[in-house]
């Protein structure tokens, strides 16, 4: 930490980034006989995602409005891999099959099914996104499909460049994984504006900083052994604000310049 009155780091130093535990979810599943629920187990993920004639966008895409649609139509792809399935056993039994993220609590047979009966829709994702997307555009800000420079990182945003970067296996992991990461960075975004410009050292925005359990895993990792004090602050907004999918386009909104 810096002592009262000396300069800050260099700008080219100073990168803010988003860790999130990524995972391909446990694999759980309920078996059905003559109307009787049977057990109900869960184990991490080996199955490979079901296969998609969808190519996934490249790394180094940029993420604006040209390719906008590309990316939500690999979101709507990867989220299917979230939806429950029926598997009719050769003893006649039937086994619904679902996955689920690291942290959510397993669901009864019931609500199995009316997740099958009624399928997410993901909109709210959707139109986080495109609003978020929009409004780093005008922002000036690049949003790029790129590895973060950070090992270990789902994103990072580096004023100096003004460039944001999300890990290239991020949209295959679905919309709710993706708002949150985009949603993350952008509220790096706006502290850089807070801090004067888009291109500034970033400042703590004042926000809320109560973190769950999980957010203070993560803060835990080794990507931010080395953080300041400050930098800290930093990241606690971001993960304290990052499940509000509209605050990222809020905070845009009223802290940067927009063209």
């Amino acid at each position: 930490m810096r002592s009262p009155g000396s300069s800050p780091p260099p700008l080219a130093s100073f990168v803010v980034a988003g860790l999130l535990l990524l995972g391909g979810g446990l694999i759980s599943h309920w078996q059905e006989q003559r109307g009787t629920a049977v057990g109900a187990s869960a184990v991490p993920s080996a199955e490979p995602a079901p296969a998609s004639s969808l190519r996934p966008l490249p790394e180094r895409t940029q993420l604006d409005g040209s390719t906008q649609a590309a990316l939500l139509a690999q979101l709507q792809e990867a989220d299917r891999q979230w939806l429950p399935r029926v598997e009719r056993l050769p003893d006649g039994r039937n086994r619904y099959v679902y996955k689920r993220r690291a942290g959510e609590p397993a669901l009864s047979l019931e609500q199995v099914k009316a997740l099958l009966r009624n399928p997410p829709s993901f909109e709210r994702e959707h139109g986080a996104i495109r609003q978020v997307l929009a409004t780093l555009e005008r922002s000036g800000a690049v949003v790029l499909l790129e590895q973060p420079r950070k090992p270990g990182a789902a994103g990072e945003w580096n004023p100096r460049r003004a460039e944001l970067r999300i890990r290239p296996d991020v949209p295959g992991k679905g919309s709710v994984e993706f708002a949150r990461v985009l949603n993350h960075e952008a509220i790096h975004v706006a502290q850089s504006c807070r801090g004067g410009a888009l291109r500034a050292q970033p400042m703590p925005l004042g926000l809320p900083r109560q973190l769950d359990a999980r957010a203070r895993q993560h803060l835990a990792e080794p990507l931010y052994a080395k953080a300041s004090a400050r930098e800290r602050v930093l990241e606690e907004e971001a993960y304290a604000g990052q499940d509000q999918l509209s605050l990222g386009t809020q905070l845009l909104q009223a802290h940067c310049r927009l063209g």
